[in-house]
Protein backbone atom coordinates (compact mmCIF):
# COMPACT_ATOMS: atom_id res chain seq x y z
CA UNK A 1 0.00 0.00 0.00
CA UNK A 2 2.98 2.56 0.64
CA UNK A 3 3.93 2.06 -3.32
CA UNK A 4 0.85 3.63 -4.37
CA UNK A 5 1.41 7.30 -3.17
CA UNK A 6 5.09 6.34 -4.55
CA UNK A 7 4.11 5.95 -7.88
CA UNK A 8 1.75 8.76 -8.14
CA UNK A 9 4.36 11.09 -6.43
CA UNK A 10 6.69 10.01 -9.62
CA UNK A 11 3.90 9.85 -12.15
CA UNK A 12 2.91 13.56 -11.03
CA UNK A 13 6.50 15.10 -10.93
CA UNK A 14 6.88 13.41 -14.53
CA UNK A 15 3.73 15.35 -15.85
CA UNK A 16 4.86 18.57 -13.88
CA UNK A 17 8.81 18.19 -15.59
CA UNK A 18 6.83 17.16 -19.69
CA UNK A 19 4.75 20.12 -18.94
CA UNK A 20 7.31 22.70 -18.02
CA UNK A 21 9.49 21.37 -21.09
CA UNK A 22 6.27 22.20 -23.27
CA UNK A 23 6.04 25.58 -21.70
CA UNK A 24 10.00 26.49 -22.30
CA UNK A 25 9.56 24.82 -26.33
CA UNK A 26 6.54 26.95 -27.05
CA UNK A 27 8.52 30.21 -25.19
CA UNK A 28 11.17 30.12 -27.44
CA UNK A 29 9.43 29.48 -30.64
CA UNK A 30 7.18 32.35 -29.73
CA UNK A 31 10.15 34.87 -28.93
CA UNK A 32 11.72 33.08 -31.95
CA UNK A 33 9.27 33.91 -34.04
CA UNK A 34 8.71 37.06 -32.88
CA UNK A 35 12.18 38.69 -33.54
CA UNK A 36 12.53 36.84 -36.77
CA UNK A 37 9.13 38.68 -37.86
CA UNK A 38 10.13 42.25 -36.82
CA UNK A 39 11.36 43.85 -39.74
CA UNK A 40 14.46 45.53 -40.53
CA UNK A 41 14.76 48.67 -41.56
CA UNK A 42 14.63 49.29 -44.91
CA UNK A 43 18.20 50.08 -46.46
CA UNK A 44 18.86 52.81 -47.68
CA UNK A 45 20.19 53.28 -51.52
CA UNK A 46 23.78 53.12 -51.37
CA UNK A 47 26.05 56.16 -51.82
CA UNK A 48 27.55 56.23 -55.70
CA UNK A 49 24.57 54.24 -56.72
CA UNK A 50 23.54 55.69 -60.16
CA UNK A 51 20.32 56.63 -60.66
CA UNK A 52 18.72 56.69 -64.13
CA UNK A 53 15.13 58.83 -64.27
CA UNK A 54 13.68 59.59 -67.52
CA UNK A 55 13.14 63.27 -68.38
CA UNK A 56 15.70 64.58 -65.58
CA UNK A 57 19.28 66.02 -67.05
CA UNK A 58 20.86 65.49 -63.90
CA UNK A 59 24.00 68.28 -65.33
CA UNK A 60 21.35 71.15 -64.87
CA UNK A 61 21.52 71.35 -61.42
CA UNK A 62 24.13 71.49 -58.57
CA UNK A 63 22.16 68.47 -57.08
CA UNK A 64 18.64 67.29 -57.06
CA UNK A 65 16.73 65.89 -54.15
CA UNK A 66 13.84 62.94 -55.48
CA UNK A 67 11.16 62.43 -52.88
CA UNK A 68 9.87 58.80 -53.39
CA UNK A 69 6.24 59.04 -52.45
CA UNK A 70 2.91 57.55 -52.57
CA UNK A 71 -0.53 58.61 -52.11
CA UNK A 72 -1.05 55.45 -50.37
CA UNK A 73 1.45 55.52 -47.42
CA UNK A 74 0.74 57.38 -44.30
CA UNK A 75 4.36 57.54 -43.08
CA UNK A 76 4.71 60.03 -46.58
CA UNK A 77 1.62 62.23 -45.22
CA UNK A 78 2.93 61.95 -41.51
CA UNK A 79 6.21 63.74 -42.94
CA UNK A 80 3.99 66.74 -44.65
CA UNK A 81 5.07 69.42 -42.00
CA UNK A 82 8.90 68.13 -42.31
CA UNK A 83 8.48 68.26 -46.29
CA UNK A 84 6.98 71.70 -46.50
CA UNK A 85 10.00 73.37 -44.11
CA UNK A 86 12.19 71.06 -47.00
CA UNK A 87 10.37 72.86 -49.81
CA UNK A 88 10.99 76.49 -47.43
CA UNK A 89 14.48 76.16 -46.84
CA UNK A 90 16.18 74.30 -50.25
CA UNK A 91 18.64 76.61 -51.88
CA UNK A 92 18.64 77.39 -55.54
CA UNK A 93 21.54 74.78 -55.96
CA UNK A 94 18.81 71.82 -55.45
CA UNK A 95 16.49 70.88 -57.55
CA UNK A 96 13.08 68.90 -55.95
CA UNK A 97 11.61 66.20 -57.63
CA UNK A 98 8.39 64.00 -56.49
CA UNK A 99 8.21 60.66 -57.64
CA UNK A 100 5.37 58.95 -57.05
CA UNK A 101 3.53 55.79 -58.64
CA UNK A 102 0.24 57.74 -59.16
CA UNK A 103 -0.66 59.79 -61.79
CA UNK A 104 0.67 63.45 -62.16
CA UNK A 105 -2.53 64.71 -61.60
CA UNK A 106 -3.52 62.10 -58.54
CA UNK A 107 0.19 62.87 -56.94
CA UNK A 108 -0.71 67.09 -57.69
CA UNK A 109 -3.86 66.70 -55.82
CA UNK A 110 -1.88 64.87 -53.10
CA UNK A 111 1.21 67.26 -52.59
CA UNK A 112 -1.34 70.15 -52.49
CA UNK A 113 -3.46 68.34 -50.16
CA UNK A 114 0.12 68.26 -48.13
CA UNK A 115 0.47 71.86 -48.36
CA UNK A 116 3.62 70.44 -50.63
CA UNK A 117 4.49 72.61 -53.22
CA UNK A 118 7.02 70.85 -55.66
CA UNK A 119 6.69 71.70 -59.06
CA UNK A 120 8.52 68.85 -60.64
CA UNK A 121 6.35 65.62 -60.48
CA UNK A 122 7.09 62.54 -62.50
CA UNK A 123 5.11 59.10 -62.50
CA UNK A 124 7.48 56.49 -61.99
CA UNK A 125 7.24 52.95 -59.72
CA UNK A 126 9.56 53.09 -56.84
CA UNK A 127 11.44 49.65 -57.66
CA UNK A 128 12.19 51.52 -61.05
CA UNK A 129 14.76 53.69 -59.00
CA UNK A 130 15.75 50.98 -57.17
CA UNK A 131 12.98 52.20 -53.90
CA UNK A 132 12.22 49.27 -51.56
CA UNK A 133 9.88 51.92 -49.23
CA UNK A 134 8.50 55.19 -49.63
CA UNK A 135 9.10 57.54 -48.17
CA UNK A 136 12.68 57.78 -49.80
CA UNK A 137 14.53 60.81 -50.09
CA UNK A 138 17.60 60.57 -52.47
CA UNK A 139 20.11 63.52 -53.37
CA UNK A 140 21.41 62.92 -56.28
CA UNK A 141 24.87 65.06 -57.49
CA UNK A 142 25.26 66.64 -61.22
CA UNK A 143 26.41 63.43 -62.79
CA UNK A 144 23.18 61.29 -61.30
CA UNK A 145 25.27 59.64 -58.59
CA UNK A 146 23.77 59.07 -55.69
CA UNK A 147 25.22 61.09 -52.69
CA UNK A 148 23.11 60.41 -49.46
CA UNK A 149 19.40 58.92 -48.90
CA UNK A 150 17.07 58.48 -46.23
CA UNK A 151 14.12 55.98 -45.87
CA UNK A 152 11.07 56.61 -43.80
CA UNK A 153 9.76 59.11 -41.51
CA UNK A 154 13.13 60.54 -39.85
CA UNK A 155 13.37 61.33 -36.55
CA UNK A 156 14.25 65.06 -35.97
CA UNK A 157 18.04 64.49 -36.20
CA UNK A 158 17.81 62.65 -39.46
CA UNK A 159 15.24 65.56 -40.82
CA UNK A 160 18.01 68.49 -40.20
CA UNK A 161 20.83 66.24 -41.97
CA UNK A 162 18.63 66.57 -44.71
CA UNK A 163 17.99 70.16 -44.21
CA UNK A 164 21.74 70.95 -44.16
CA UNK A 165 22.50 68.83 -47.19
CA UNK A 166 20.07 71.19 -49.46
CA UNK A 167 20.51 74.29 -47.92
Amino acid sequence: MNALPRKIETVANVCIIVVAIIVCVAAVRYFRTKASGSKAPTPAIAAGTKINLPNEDWARNRQTLLLALSTQCKYCSASAEFYQRLVNTTSSNTKLVAVLPQSPEESQQYLTGLKVTIKDIQQISPPALGVRATPTLILIDSAGTVINSWVGKLPPDKEEEVLTAVR
